[in-house]
C-alpha cells in the first residue's frame, strides 16, 4: 500500500494517478523488468506461489477506509490472470494479463470499510466497521493498480527481494507469504493509512471478520 510518486517515462505506461498515489497497469515498463524476471511472474502465478490464487474477473472493485492499521506488511509485483484470457471481456488490449501490486497485511484493521462494484447503472455496494468496531483480517492480501492515502510506517525496507519476506504468515502452512526472487518488493513491521482508496482486482485472506456489515444495490454510485 505504497503511496510513493514515480515519474514513468514508458510510451504505454498508465495515466498519471492523482497526487499521494500511483497507478501500476503497466509494471513491465514502469518498473524496467526483464523478459526473464516478466516470465517468471506469469510462471509463478500460474503454479500458485503468488498471491492470485484464483483467475481473476478482470473487473475492477473500489475500496475505501477512514483508516487502516496493519501489523507486518510486505508489497510487491504480480501478474494476475483473467478466466478465459484474451477472451475475457474485460482483457481490452491487456492479452487477459495484468500487472498488479500485491499489498499483504498479517493483521489488519479497517475503520469504515467502504467496497463497491460498478456494473453500469446499478452498483454492488459493501460497508462494514462503522459502528464503532472495526473490520479485522488476517494474512491479508490485495492486488492493486491504484492505491491512494496518507501513510505512515515503522520499520520499512524499501528494495528488498520479495522472496525474503518474513512479515505476513500463512496460518495454514506457518510460513512466510513471499514473492518469487529477484523481484523489487519493500516490507515494514507497520503501516497506518488514512484516507485509504483503492482500485483493486481480487482479495484474499485467511479470516475476515466484517461487523456491522450491510450489503446491497445501489443507484446512488459506490463508494
Amino acid at each position: 500500500m505504497s503511496v510513493t510518486d514515480d515519474d514513468v517515462t514508458a510510451a504505454d505506461a498508465a495515466p498519471a494517478a492523482p497526487a499521494g498515489g500511483v497507478r501500476w497497469k503497466r509494471f513491465a515498463a514502469m518498473l524496467g523488468l526483464t523478459g526473464a524476471v516478466t516470465a517468471a511472474l506469469v510462471t509463478l502465478t500460474a503454479q500458485g506461489v503468488l498471491a492470485a490464487n484464483f483467475s481473476i474477473s478482470g473487473m475492477p472493485f473500489k475500496v475505501t477506509a477512514d483508516r487502516l492499521d496493519g501489523h507486518g506488511f510486505q508489497q510487491w509485483a504480480t501478474i494476475d490472470e483473467m478466466a478465459g484470457g484474451d477472451k475475457n471481456p474485460n482483457a481490452g488490449d491487456s492479452g487477459g494479463q495484468l500487472f498488479l501490486l500485491v499489498s499483504a497485511i498479517n493483521k489488519a484493521e479497517l475503520t469504515k470499510l467502504c467496497q463497491s462494484v460498478d456494473l453500469g447503472a446499478v452498483a454492488i455496494k459493501i460497508t462494514a466497521g462503522d459502528n464503532g468496531t472495526p473490520v479485522k483480517a488476517t494474512a491479508l492480501v490485495v492486488d492493486s493498480d491504484l492505491i491512494t492515502g496518507d501513510a505512515d510506517f515503522s520499520n520499512i525496507n524499501v528494495g528488498q527481494d520479495a522472496s525474503t519476506f518474513n512479515q505476513v504468515i500463512d496460518p495454514k502452512t506457518g510460513k512466510p507469504i513471499t514473492g518469487p526472487l529477484g523481484v523489487f518488493g519493500q516490507q515494514a513491521d507497520n503501516v497506518v493509512i488514512t484516507n485509504l482508496m483503492q482500485n483493486n482486482y481480487s482479495t484474499t485472506a485467511s479470516v475476515f471478520t466484517l461487523p456491522h456489515l450491510r450489503m446491497a444495490l445501489s443507484t446512488s454510485g459506490g463508494c
